[in-house]
């Protein structure tokens, strides 16, 4: 299936609460600020301006020929408690950015809020679902004997269950960088490795990576039936057709359609979650991804009514590795990758300020249901250290060959004359 973009939407990523109207928007005297809608409660709020953010980051990342996926509540839950120690103008462009709408005290607590909310799903009844897992997890990795504020701490640990964990990046970082991605791979049911590249951790500048870690997977409501898998055509954006496995079945689903799309629902198990597949009519696909936001989403849920529907899609399964930094720069707020960012509320030793976001996924869709999994991290490194101390060895000098365990010294000599013999 590559050159296509499968567009579809999990719930758990987009739609994990109820659908929210617009929030006001007022104007600061600085430009447009938004506001919370005061009919919502915090954690609706957040749905909404997470799920607006997830459509703007669409928009960026959807300018590629090939497959699509991401976790935009991995990223916003990754960014948002790298955003609980932004301060000044490096708050308000995350702010901006991210959508971050209510101030900093209301803004976690609903993403606890909204974290407990998705750690209820499927054992809402009196039954738990078979084979359902959904499991959402934070963790900070700092360097030993740097001191991070504890306001900071306080606020990880009690909103994003993130606990502190002491890493060496200085003296091991690639025992580190290991550490981490170990850690990831164990909390994504080893779908997502090496999310952080080799390479990737400086010696001398990083002193924080937060991590989110997010996995999915569940049974359809209604399952495709193996025997009636078939191999037929997709149709590829350049004319092309390519033979695919093309699950089929009939059954009543949540169902609309526009002048240019259709759209339907799949429940997983527990109705708790679902797939919402969005499906341009032949030719139209740019236009309609081009016009595709938040709003026009929100609108084709709205319009969802349960309908027979005769079913076939293909089965699949893709992951993606995804660096974000230049993303984010772009979509409003550079100043939180450069030496000039505040992040005084994480720490007031060294200033910092990001200089990685990477981000990692998998999903596998076939006839019993889906696995979906996904990772993000985001690495703060202190300023860059100074310029570098000249050393011209143009005069005669001493040195020492040792043992750099031991101590050992085994020779010692002196220049004098490079050119003597």
């Amino acid at each position: 299936m590559k050159k296509v973009i499968i567009c579809f939407l999990i719930g758990l990523l987009l739609f994990c609460a109820t659908a929210c109207i617009q929030p006001e928007v007022e104007d600061s005297g600085n430009g447009l600020t938004m506001t919370p809608d005061p009919n919502k409660t915090d954690m609706e709020n957040l749905v909404y301006d997470n799920n607006t953010f997830a459509l703007d980051l669409y928009r960026s990342l959807k300018n590629t020929p090939d497959n699509v996926f991401y976790s935009p509540y991995s990223i916003s839950s990754a960014l948002a408690m790298t955003y609980a120690g932004a301060r000044e103008d490096t708050e308000k462009e995350m702010a901006e950015t991210l959508h971050f709408i209510l101030p900093q005290d209301r803004l976690h607590s609903a993403f606890h809020s909204l974290s407990v909310t998705l750690a209820s799903r499927g054992s809402e009844s009196d039954d738990v679902l078979e084979g359902f897992i959904l499991k959402n997890v934070n963790a900070l990795w700092a360097q030993e004997h740097y001191n991070v504020q504890q306001s900071f701490l306080d606020t990880l640990t009690a909103n994003y269950g993130a606990g502190l964990r002491i890493v060496n990046f200085f003296g091991a970082p690639e025992d580190s960088r290991i550490t981490i991605n170990d850690w990831v791979s164990e909390q994504t049911g080893n779908r997502i490795n090496a999310l952080i590249p080799p390479g990737s951790i400086d010696p001398l500048q990083t002193y924080l990576i937060l991590t989110d870690a997010i996995y999915f997977k569940a049974a359809w409501y209604h399952q495709f039936l193996e025997q009636q898998t078939a191999i037929g055509n997709f149709n590829l954006l350049d004319g092309e057709t390519v033979s695919v496995p093309m699950m089929k079945q009939t059954e009543t689903f949540n169902y609309t359609q526009g002048n240019d799309y259709q759209a339907v629902e799949l429940p997983y198990q527990g109705e708790k979650i679902s797939m919402v597949i969005l499906l341009p009519e032949a030719g139209r696909f740019d236009a309609f991804e081009n016009n595709l936001d938040y709003q026009n989403i929100e609108t084709i849920i709205g319009n969802l009514e349960y309908e027979k529907v005769n079913l076939s899609m293909p089965k699949f399964e893709f992951g993606s590795d995804l660096s974000l930094s230049g993303i984010l720069r772009q979509m409003g707020m550079p100043l939180a990758f450069i030496e000039l960012a505040d992040f005084t509320g994480i720490s007031g030793e060294k200033p910092l300020y990001i200089n990685r976001v990477y981000h990692k996924t998998f999903v596998a869709v076939d006839e019993k249901g889906t696995e979906a999994a996904a990772a993000s991290a985001v690495m703060m490194a202190g300023a860059a250290p100074g310029e570098p101390v000249t050393v011209n060895i143009d005069r005669p000098f001493i040195f020492l060959i040792r043992d750099i365990d031991t101590g050992a010294i085994l020779f010692i000599g002196r220049v004098m004359n490079p050119l003597e013999s």
